[in-house]
């Protein structure tokens, strides 16, 4: 059973429901996490590593401005706890925040968004992260539906808050961080100076003890992505947190002695668990920046000695193409980049490792699992690593980490035989407490006493009886035709390896004669010159007609989410125009 208990909430789930998410949290291999984890929540954690590390370099900060530049800002863990308990005393004396509130935050990757976020859980309370390219709208749903009383958010994530004010209506506070901007529009609105506030506070405020705070009260309340529809509210908390920084530490080596850089938006739980969290877990440094930026990218390491970077494939593509200075003797103790959060395809990973030399451990999770719920093993040797990277179609995602387990089931909630594909479910200590007020998706996602992932994917038994994972696609993202189930990831793979493609997208468009038809979207190379028929007769060598595209649509617009996933659905309208053509081979 889980060493975690798991809270029967009437607004999100049927008792069940809460039967099946309890179970969704057993994880045989490992039953009880409770000797494992030094920390009961973040309070203590803080608290150890203000005690007994207090001047050593906790984070390095840089706004991202040029090229060769220096930090911005610098703290010690002992100043940084100290920054911590003064805005969480900002956050209960002025807003009113206690254990069990929410505070939503519409900002960016800043050492003050840090400090809230951690002040947030210091009081027991949600910290709700809002991408700031989310429509207005989106906004005052997320905001309204995770009963959040204050929102704070950087003046530089919109030019005029008026649509913002509206969606979140009256009765929520309103605050800013203007970073030396004059926003008078904002402070006629009622939008108050955070940092002004948090300069003028004088301490007094009665904080709570270690002790008092709930490890399994709600902590972070995420809300997912989609082109359709309201976000669902994923509910994590301190403690499944905790789980996964433990298994994400153990399993990449990462101590006191480890430099993580974070380049992902940490309003996003790749960003925010691996790059900050995991860090703080071991009492690790941490180089933060504003954004990803290619310029100066490998100077950062090379300065700091940085050991991991945590990315998505689109920044390798970056990197590829940026051609920035790159001297492998200059980084001596860097091991690998993490990277997940979107579809890796063989043609990058390989085309990055062979230009750098630098090895990519692929791996894989949702939200709903924390983070991370699989990686590849980093004691690989070479020719193994490259073998699991490259030769199944797919790059493998690896093997389940210390807190969770995962398995591949049928429709019916039945394992499937190895190398057959189903769906990748999870169940594990990491695993979500629910979806926030949500008891139609609970009953769907946990079912069969697994979180169902949504991704479909097979696995493969390699030595040491290892098992290795592989993703194949979300299963609403399947192309159905004529009632035949065709993975995009599958074709963007020979799209992706065609010369002369930078990116090649598979997209399942509505059809009278199949239901679905297979098209492209395809983004060239700078200075190459493709046509449709180029494309259509390349994949033709290579797959057979029914996964073949039949349209080609050339463009460089391609939709992503914040931290690089590519947003296939919305190409679909793109295709309307064929959807009464019938392609003959």
């Amino acid at each position: 059973m889980s060493s975690q208990p798991i809270k029967f909430d009437p607004k999100s789930m049927d008792e069940a429901t809460h039967k099946l998410i309890i179970a969704g949290h057993r994880c045989e291999p490992l039953p009880d996490v409770s000797d494992l984890i030094p920390y009961a929540n973040f309070v203590e954690m803080w608290t150890e590593l203000a005690t007994n590390h207090a001047n050593r370099p906790w984070m390095t900060y840089y706004p991202c401005v040029a090229d060769d530049e220096s930090p911005a800002a610098e703290f010690t863990f002992g100043g940084f706890a100290d920054l911590i308990d003064r805005v969480a005393g900002l956050l209960q004396s002025r807003y009113g925040i206690r254990p069990g509130g929410s505070v939503a935050t519409l900002t960016i990757n800043q050492p003050l968004t840090v400090a809230i976020y951690f002040a947030a859980w210091r009081l027991g309370a949600r910290v709700v992260p809002v991408n700031p390219s989310e429509s207005d709208d989106r906004v005052g749903y997320i905001v309204g539906n995770s009963e959040a009383t204050v929102l704070i958010a950087h003046a530089s994530v919109r030019e005029n808050f008026s649509a913002v004010e509206k969606a979140i209506g009256p009765g929520v506070r309103r605050a800013i961080i203007l970073d030396g901007a004059t926003r008078p529009d904002a402070a006629d609105a009622g939008w108050e100076d955070f940092s002004a506030a948090l300069d003028a506070y004088d301490g007094g405020a009665n904080l709570p003890r270690p002790a008092d705070v709930d490890p399994h009260g709600d902590a972070l309340v995420v809300y997912t992505s989609g082109t359709t529809g309201n976000p669902k509210g994923v509910v994590l908390t301190q403690h499944q947190m905790l789980c996964d920084a433990y298994a994400i530490s153990r399993w990449h080596d990462i101590d006191d002695r480890t430099v993580l850089m974070n380049v992902l938006p940490i309003h996003h739980v790749n960003g925010t668990v691996v790059t900050l969290l995991t860090p703080a877990f071991v009492g690790a440094h941490v180089i933060v920046n504003k954004r990803f930026k290619s310029g100066g990218f490998w100077k950062k390491l090379a300065r700091h000695n940085v050991a991991i970077v945590s990315v998505v494939p689109t920044l390798l593509q970056f990197l590829i193409e940026a051609d920035e200075e790159f001297i492998a003797e200059d980084l001596p103790g860097f091991r690998h980049f993490i990277c997940g959060a979107g579809p890796l395809s063989v043609e990058l990973a390989r085309d990055f490792q062979d230009k750098f030399g630098l090895r990519i451990v692929h791996g894989y999770g949702l939200s709903e699992t924390v983070c991370y719920s699989c990686f590849l093993p980093i004691d690989l040797e070479w020719e193994d690593h490259t073998h699991w990277m490259y030769d199944h179609g797919f790059p493998s995602i690896g093997c389940p980490i210390d807190t969770n387990e995962m398995a591949i089931h049928d429709e019916n909630g039945q394992s499937v035989a190895e190398g057959q594909k189903g769906e990748i479910v999870i169940r594990g200590h990491n695993v979500m407490s629910c979806y926030f007020h949500n008891p139609e998706a609970n009953a769907s996602a946990f079912k069969y006493g697994w979180f169902r992932s949504g991704d479909e994917g097979f696995l493969l038994h390699g030595p040491g009886d290892r098992q290795y994972f592989f993703i194949t696609g979300r299963i609403k993202e399947l192309i159905i035709r004529g009632g035949i189930n065709l993975s995009p990831f599958e074709i963007d793979e020979v799209l992706m390896s065609m010369p002369g493609i930078r990116v090649g997208l598979a997209v399942g468009f509505d059809n009278r004669y199949w239901g679905e038809e297979v098209g492209a979207y395809v983004q060239v190379e700078k200075g190459a010159k493709l046509t449709e028929a180029e494309v259509i007769a390349y994949c033709r060598q290579q797959l057979p007609w029914p996964k073949v595209p039949k349209v080609v649509i050339f463009g460089d617009d391609i939709p992503v989410t914040s931290t690089g996933k590519y947003q296939r659905g919305r190409l679909k309208p793109l295709y309307e125009a064929y959807k009464d053509r019938q392609f003959k081979e």
